[in-house]
């Protein structure tokens, strides 16, 4: 019994360090549906899979779930790096300081 205790505290834990980059927009009661708003712009009913913001998106009659497609560098060398956010790609580039054209060999990608 102690273990199947310890194995839901692990699971509800990782489920919720899973979950931090997720949001849900409800949608507004007695308004015409044709889609969801998020940020602004009219997204289709259904699956999104990819919005202008990187969000991985599913949208019904009730709410817009959303969820990041990019992690957040958590650890890397702070006086030597800097962290760019690449819309094109979905991705933030650890880059040299001196040198913003050149990688930063410390960098590790990590959700915060």
């Amino acid at each position: 019994m102690k273990s199947f205790l310890a194995f839901l505290v692990a699971v509800g834990t990782i489920v919720t360090l899973a979950d931090a980059g997720c949001r849900t927009s409800l949608q507004v009661p007695g308004r015409p549906f044709r889609g969801c708003m998020w940020n602004g712009k009219l997204y289709p009913f259904g699956h999104i899979d990819r919005t202008e913001d990187c969000y991985r998106c599913n949208c019904d009659e009730r709410a817009m779930h959303c969820c990041t497609i990019f992690f957040i560098p958590g650890s890397y060398d702070k006086e030597k790096c800097k962290v760019v956010f690449n819309k094109k790609r979905c991705r933030y580039d650890v880059l040299q300081r001196d040198d913003s054209s050149q990688p930063c060999s410390s960098g590790f990608s990590g959700v915060l």
